[in-house]
Parts: C-alpha cells; sequence; structure tokens
C-alpha cells in the first residue's frame, strides 16, 4: 500500500532483526527472574511479537520481523514486557525511535537503552484548530479583546483497553490566570469531529469596576498561552487517562490572525518521570526503514528497457543487470531487486540462463560449481525464496509442525546425552523424522513451481556441455541450489521460512540441526559421505542411509526437477494453505432475528477457500470457495467504530472482518485480492461503509442490493506468489545506481584502459569481469544517462514539494520533526545540486 503524492507514489517497508535484551531489572519476587517479550509497534499499534523466553534478565530473542508499512507514523517502538499470568503483562521499558533518525541505525546492530514508560509520555494523534483574537466593542463604545478557540477535530488517536472516548480541555493560561473549558465526549472513535467553539476574555475595559484576582491591564498578551489536553474517558476508578497535549502561545496572531493550523500532540511536561537509563537495561536490534518514492511507469522505460535486454547481450558481462552487480558492494543488494523485475516481466528464466552458462565457463573444477556467493546463486536464491515459498510450505510444514509438537528427543552425540536417555531411542527417533523429510521432498517434484524447473533445467545442461567427462555434475549443479540452499535453510530455521511463527525451542532445534545435515548431505550425492561429516557420531548416524535407494531418489527427483516441459501445472490439485491466524467477524445474520455480533474466530485461507472455524484444528464453521469473492476491500472505520476492518464481498452479503493491526488488515486484503484476481464477476464498484438500519452508511442508498457507489482498487497480478510492482523495483535499481556512481565511473575508466592497451591493471579495476571492454563501456553510458535523467526528475519533484509545502497543513503538522529536518536539508541544499 502506498501513501500517494503529487505525481509519484511513496512506499515505506522496515525489515528487523530482534536480537536480545540484557540487564534487565530483577523481579521483586524470590527467584528475582522474569518472563520477557518484545513487542514492535508503529507508534502505539503493536504489528508484531516475539515469543516469551521465561526464567531469564538477558532474554535472547533471534527473532525477524518484515512489514510493508501501509500508513503514516511518527515513532518505531520496542516494548519489552514481563508476562504476568494473574493480572495484566506489565512493561519494564521501551525503546522509540524516531522515523527521521531510523537512518542513523541503518541495517547495523546497535544496543539501544530502554527508557522508562509513562502514560503521560505515550502520545500519537493530531488536533486541528482555529484561534481568532477579536475586538469587541461595549456598550460605553470602549474596545476589550476576546480569543475564539474552535478546536474542530482529530486524527489517529491511541485505542487505551480496547477503546476510545475521547474529549478535549481547553485552557487560556498565563502567569496570573488560568481559565478552563470542555468538549462533549465522543463515543468509540479515535478520529473525533468536536467542531466546538470557545470564547476567552483576554483584556477587559479600564472602565470595567469588578474587582477579580488579577489585573488585565497588566497583564501582558504575549505570555498567555492556549493549552489543549486531549483525553480518554474511562469508566475506570483510575480516572480519565491522558492523550497528549499542545501548547500555542498568543504572540502567533501578531502574524496572522485568525491562526489555523494542524498540530501532533504532544507528551505532558512533567511526564517524564525519569529513572537512570542502566536501570532497565538494553535492547540490540537492527533496522532497516526503506522509502521508495516512485514516479509513473514512463519515467523508467530507459533504464527498464535497458536491463530487460540483459540477458540479450553478448557477452552478459556487458549487460546492465551484469554491471549491478558488478558495482554493488554485495550481491544480493542487486539480486533482490533484479530478480523481482525479471520475474514480473518474464525474463527470469533467461537471464539466469545466460549469467549462469558464463559462470560455469568461468568454473575450472566441477566440485566448486555454484559454491560461491556469485550473482548467479543469489538470484536463484532470491528466485526460490519468490516463487517457491508455497512450494516449501506445501512440501515441510505438515513434518516440521509434527516435529515441533511431539518434542522427541533425538540427541546422539553421547557427550550431549541427559540423564534416563537412551542412544538407541533417540538414534530410532530421528532416522525415522530424517526418512519422513527425506521423502516428502523426493516425491514433490510434481509440486516445484514451473520457473524453478526451467533454471534448473538451463543449470543441468550448461554444467553437463563444460563438464563432460562428470556424470554426476549434471546432478550436484541442481542440488547445491534445492537442497543446500533451499530445503536445509528451511529445515535448520524454519521460522525465518514462516514454517513456525517464532523461534524453535533449544531441543527442537537441535532435532532440526541434525535433520537438516543428513538432508543436506543425502542430497549432495558426494562420493563419500560418511567421511563429509566432522562428528563421528554422525558419521556413524549416517550409514543407516548408505543404500542405494537413497542415491536412486534423489537423482529420480533431480532428473523430474530439472526436465523441460514436465507437466501441465493445473495438474496439481493439492490445496496450498497461504495465511491462516485469528480475527474477529461479525455475525452475517443469516436468520432474520438476532443479534449479529462479533466474535474471535480462526481463520484460513487455501488456494481453494476462505474459510473460518472456532478454534485451529476446528472443521469449518463457514467456507467462501475462492471463486465467489467478488472483492475485497477496506471498511471505513466508522461503520462499527472499529479500527483495521475489511470486507470479503461474495454474491449474497459481505463478511466484516477485524484484523489485529493495520499491517495484518493490509496482508488478508492483499492476499485475499491476488488469490480471487481472476475470478470473472469480481466487481468493479462497492460500498466502502456498511449497511446498517436500512441503508448504506456510505451513500444513503436504502436497498441492500444497490450498486457500490466507490470503485474497486485497482487489479493486482493473478500470480499470488508474485505481486511485484515493476516501476518500484527499477526505482530501487535507479537508487543502488546511484549509490554506486563513483564505480560505474571507475569502471567506464577500466574499460578505456582495457581497450587502448592490455598493461598492468590498476588494482581497482581488477575487481570488475569486463570481457568486452567496448560492449561494457557502451552499456555504462547509457546506465549513466538514464540514472542521471531519474536523478533531474527527483530533485525536480523535490523543489516543487518544498514550494507547495504547507507547516501546518493536516500532512505536515506542526511538531512534525521529520518535516523540520526536511526543511532544513532543502534551505542548505545549493539549487545547482538538486
Amino acid at each position: 500500500m502506498a501513501v500517494e503524492e503529487e505525481g509519484l507514489r511513496v512506499f515505506q517497508s522496515v525489515k528487523i532483526k530482534i536480537g536480545e535484551a540484557k540487564n534487565l531489572p530483577t523481579y521483586p519476587g524470590p527467584n528475582k527472574m522474569r518472563d520477557c517479550y518484545c513487542t514492535v509497534n508503529l507508534d502505539q499499534e503493536e504489528v508484531f511479537r516475539t515469543q516469551i523466553v521465561e526464567k531469564s534478565l538477558c532474554p535472547f530473542y533471534g527473532e525477524d520481523f518484515y512489514c510493508e508499512i501501509p500508513r503514516s507514523f511518527r515513532h518505531l517502538s520496542f516494548y519489552i514486557f514481563d508476562r504476568d499470568v494473574f493480572r495484566r503483562d506489565s512493561i519494564i521499558g521501551k525503546v522509540a525511535i524516531r522515523k527521521e533518525d531510523l537512518q542513523k541505525y541503518h541495517n547495523r546492530d546497535t544496543w539501544f537503552q530502554l527508557q522508562h514508560v509513562d502514560a503521560d509520555s505515550e502520545v500519537q494523534g493530531k488536533v486541528h484548530l482555529v484561534l481568532r483574537l477579536s475586538e469587541v466593542i461595549t456598550d460605553s463604545g470602549v474596545v476589550c479583546h476576546k480569543l475564539a478557540t474552535r478546536i474542530l477535530e482529530c486524527q489517529g488517536l491511541p485505542i487505551v483497553n480496547g477503546q476510545c472516548d475521547p474529549y478535549a480541555t481547553v485552557t487560556l493560561a498565563g502567569p496570573c490566570r488560568s481559565e478552563a473549558k470542555k468538549t462533549k465526549v465522543k463515543k468509540k472513535t479515535n478520529n473525533p469531529q468536536f467542531d466546538e467553539v470557545f470564547y476567552f476574555e483576554v483584556t477587559r475595559p479600564c472602565s470595567y469596576n469588578r474587582k477579580s484576582h488579577f489585573d488585565f491591564e497588566d497583564e501582558d498578551v504575549d505570555k498567555l498561552e492556549i493549552r489543549v489536553d486531549l483525553w480518554n474517558a474511562s469508566n475506570l476508578k483510575f480516572g480519565d487517562e491522558f492523550l497528549g497535549e499542545l501548547r500555542i502561545p498568543l504572540k502567533v496572531l501578531r502574524q496572522s490572525s485568525p491562526h489555523e493550523a494542524w498540530y501532533f500532540l504532544q507528551p505532558r511536561d512533567n511526564g517524564s518521570k525519569s529513572l537512570k537509563p542502566e536501570d532497565l537495561g538494553s535492547l540490540r536490534l537492527n533496522v532497516v526503514y526503506t522509502e521508495d518514492h516512485v514516479f509513473s511507469s514512463d519515467y523508467y522505460s530507459p533504464l527498464r528497457d535497458l536491463l530487460l535486454r540483459s540477458a540479450d547481450v553478448e557477452p552478459v558481462s556487458a549487460s546492465a543487470a551484469h554491471i549491478l552487480g558488478e558495482v554493488c558492494r554485495e550481491k544480493q543488494e542487486a539480486a533482490v531487486p533484479l530478480v523481482r523485475l525479471f520475474l514480473h516481466y518474464g525474463r527470469v528464466v533467461p537471464f539466469i540462463s545466460a549469467i549462469a552458462s558464463a559462470e560455469v565457463r568461468r568454473t575450472q573444477d566441477p566440485n566448486t560449481i555454484f559454491r560461491g556467493n556469485s550473482l548467479t546463486s543469489k538470484c536463484i536464491d532470491e528466485t526460490m525464496k519468490l516463487a517457491g515459498m508455497h512450494y516449501l510450505h506445501v512440501t515441510l510444514k505438515p513434518t516440521i509442525e509434527e516435529i515441533c509438537q511431539s518434542h522427541k528427543s533425538c540427541e546422539i552425540d553421547p557427550v550431549r546425552l541427559k540423564d534416563g536417555e537412551s542412544l538407541e531411542s533417540n538414534t530410532e527417533n530421528l532416522r525415522q523424522y530424517v526418512d519422513r523429510v527425506f521423502s516428502v521432498i523426493t516425491t514433490s517434484g510434481l509440486s516445484c513451481p514451473t520457473v524453478m524447473c526451467d533454471i534448473f533445467f538451463s543449470l543441468r545442461e550448461a554444467a553437463a556441455k563444460r563438464f563432460q567427462d562428470d556424470l554426476d555434475v549434471r546432478y550436484t549443479a541442481v542440488s547445491s541450489f534445492i537442497f543446500l540452499r533451499f530445503f536445509a535453510p528451511a529445515i535448520l530455521s524454519p521460522n525465518l521460512f514462516q514454517l513456525t511463527p517464532h523461534h524453535t525451542d533449544p531441543q527442537t532445534s537441535r532435532t532440526l540441526t541434525l535433520v537438516s545435515k543428513t538432508i543436506q548431505t543425502l542430497g549432495s550425492l558426494s562420493k563419500s559421505k560418511s567421511a563429509s561429516f566432522k562428528e563421528s557420531y554422525m558419521a556413524a548416524f549416517y550409514e543407516f542411509f548408505n543404500e542405494q535407494k537413497y542415491a536412486d531418489a534423489v537423482k529420480n527427483f533431480l532428473d523430474l526437477i530439472s526436465s523441460s516441459g514436465r507437466r501441465d501445472p493445473r495438474s496439481v490439485q493439492r490445496p496450498i494453505l497461504l495465511k491462516e491466524g485469528f480475527m474477529i467477524k461479525r455475525a452475517q445474520g443469516r436468520k432474520r432475528f438476532g443479534m449479529k455480533n462479533f466474535k474471535k474466530r480462526w481463520f484460513r485461507l487455501t488456494n481453494h477457500e476462505f474459510t473460518y472455524q472456532k478454534s485451529k484444528g476446528d472443521p469449518p464453521l463457514y467456507s467462501i470457495p475462492i471463486e465467489n469473492i467478488l472483492a475485497v476491500e477496506p471498511l471505513e472505520e466508522e461503520s462499527f467504530k472499529m479500527k483495521n476492518m475489511f470486507q470479503v464481498i461474495q454474491p449474497e452479503r459481505a463478511l466484516y472482518i477485524q484484523a489485529n493491526n493495520c499491517v495484518e488488515a493490509k496482508a488478508w486484503i492483499d492476499i485475499l485480492t491476488k488469490v480471487s484476481q481472476c475470478n470473472q464477476k469480481r466487481l468493479a464498484v462497492y460500498h466502502p461503509s456498511a449497511y446498517l438500519n436500512g441503508h448504506w452508511l456510505c451513500c444513503r442508498a436504502s436497498s441492500d442490493t444497490a450498486a457500490g457507489c466507490s470503485p474497486c482498487t485497482s487489479g493486482l497480478p493473478a500470480n499470488i506468489q508474485l505481486d511485484i510492482d515493476g516501476d518500484r523495483e527499477t526505482e530501487r535499481i535507479y537508487s543502488l545506481f546511484s549509490l554506486y556512481m563513483s564505480k560505474l565511473e571507475k569502471m567506464q575508466e577500466a574499460c578505456g584502459s582495457r581497450s587502448v592497451y592490455d598493461g598492468p591493471e590498476r588494482e581497482e579495476y581488477s575487481t570488475f569481469v569486463i570481457d568486452d571492454p567496448q560492449e561494457t563501456y557502451k552499456t555504462l553510458k547509457q546506465v549513466i544517462t538514464g540514472v542521471g535523467a531519474l536523478e533531474l526528475e527527483h530533485a525536480q519533484h523535490r523543489r516543487d514539494k518544498f514550494k507547495r509545502t504547507k507547516y501546518g497543513s493536516q500532512e505536515h503538522p506542526i511538531g512534525d520533526k521529520s518535516f523540520q529536518s526536511y526543511i532544513r536539508q532543502q534551505s542548505e541544499t545549493p539549487a545547482h545540486s538538486m
């Protein structure tokens, strides 16, 4: 989901590694240990939670989280909670990183001191208000001044304990006075529309004879301020919760009257009861925040066309895509956007075939084929990750889940055996698991995605042609990817491939390590397998699998997945589980009478149907065949005063569902939309609000079958695995070329040097693969021209945005530090550098 700006789309994403916490404060009880977990929050909305680490003051989490951020935010926050079985979990401390500071910590491990969490400092949301100072003439003709404060609305207030019933107090305060007034409470909304006006007497006429506790005449108006405090009306005995405040000195009215602006709410001045940071411990994080500013498609045509022609360039090392791999610091940087771009335009197989053939030609020893971290290896890894994730789930997930749940001991290292464990029993448990995993892999050939099979076919052919005397190289070229870099890592770390929600416990992790090692060796088809293990106990265990039937099964599997045109992919009818989890749904009211209440249900989506049941594993209570989904769209919050709602529209009615947070809501909408994209009866229009009390809330139409009043979300690619935005990927490639422009220029110099003479190379040139200097130079010139043209467009957009942006607008409220930083950068940037 992109945030639209004039002329471009802005995509935000974040990738987080939550490492470990250390030196947490001891629990006041006798054992002093804590059971802690960590949450990730956008402002105050939780979007991810780690597993609980029990009985530790230095818990290790080691969990990764990635999401596309679907809305604007001010802080990325991390909270450490201590689980309490009997009461609400208590917060130990937090780390809050301002959006504008995220680049400081980009992609590096950083220890952050945990900060004290005070309810008065937990603030989000913004307020729209108008101040007007008016002269009022009294009956006697004397002039006095009155201040009109109009509080219009608020947006994005936090949900407190599942609800938000906000109201505002408006106070005129000064050295000698304080006068407060209060709005009405708005029920069940975090975007309240107040539109109330409050009048305050700022000065009184000198003839006014009633004495008060201060003298208006002596008070300096510039010392007065308006304070707006937002509160959540609570029925609890603890009183109303503070949501934030803003303070506006009346001297702003000297610049303009009336003064109208949006303001970000701020923490209360006295809300930061500071404890020493070391009292709370620290948290290790690695955060990668990315913002992509994407123009319309025609801007990218020259660079995109140059990249997509890469597979046809002779030699391929002179192509734009290969050059990107040469100049990037890490091959992975280049591989991710290249693969996504080529997949989107159906060109990934010829491109990978071309770079793989070039790499094979440079390889001298068949035993080292595709063993390095080359551009070819990284591109194939990325393709398997994108195109093969569902294949991985279908193949491994049931067995991995069984291993996690059965919790059988499989330790075969005699030194690690616990008291009471039997080596024979453990060996048998492990052997059974290896047999199960090996069987599901080697019988899954028909499910292997077509794009992977086509790539494996090209690898096999290139290797067999290059090393004609080695009969096994046609297998090892493929097994080095499918076993070594696809199945084995997924077994070893299932949480990284969404096969398990969190890290496995130490015993299960050890079992999976032993299974992964064995499967990796089975798939390698090496001549002396027992010798490939450093540990004697692994070599002894492997004797169980030295039978010829295992080698034959591997070869049959590799033959199947690397044969071109091997089957019709539509013949695979097995349902693929795409997503599942708890959400809240509104009863659909299939009965004429009865309550349409909200209930928590376990939802499950496959490529065949969308179902919900009472709990995981129960029989479905309701099922929607995929072909019956006519549209999937967000539901306006005002419908039920509930956030993160969406609707699955069917022929008879819409199913209204609430996700846990904005990230989950977006993920469900995206995948449901993708999987139903090809349905012939998909709607063009829909109702963004619910049908309640005899009419649609959006358009007020009274018929429940009335046609929708808003256009449905534009179409997405039908392939559920490959929802890729080609323009966004080209923008990312442009950004990489721009970042490494100095290397592109050095590569140009190297081409010129080699074209003129074959003398000794300068050291910085020797790192580039340049097979044809003239062709490479020609491509480099086109790349640099294309990158320069896009840089000019971005610079012009920044200048235009700078001119038209107003500080204090709804998009950039007063108190927006990221915008203040942007203003400062723009004012300091010379025009010619833009």
